[in-house]
């Protein structure tokens, strides 16, 4: 990753564009339990696994297209925070390297 975090988090934002790139550049895999709910792993770029979640109550109302819609956003929802700790993080360190 560039050390020039400009490139990855413009204006010290993370951004919906940031984690749908990031999502859209990973390996997935499904899982299908009981007939109503799907496991999505996503395994980002750098080997780090999120698992999006998506499920109804009945199994007759399972649709598989809605269920990676769910999961996907899930797995949206984790990488805010988790992206969202990254960009502090680096803002942090970089405080503390300026009253050095």
């Amino acid at each position: 990753m560039s050390k020039d975090y400009s490139v990855w988090y413009p204006d010290n934002k993370v951004t919906i564009e940031g984690i749908n790139a990031l999502l859209d550049a990973s390996e997935t895999s499904e899982h299908i339990f009981w007939g109503k709910e799907l496991l999505v792993s996503y395994k980002l770029p750098n080997g780090f696994a999120v698992t999006g979640r998506g499920a109804c109550i009945d199994p007759n109302n399972f649709d598989l297209d809605v269920g990676r819609f769910v999961a996907r956003q899930d797995a949206e929802d984790q990488l805010w925070l988790l992206k969202g700790y990254l960009l502090q993080q680096h803002l942090y360190e970089s405080n503390l390297d300026k009253s050095v």
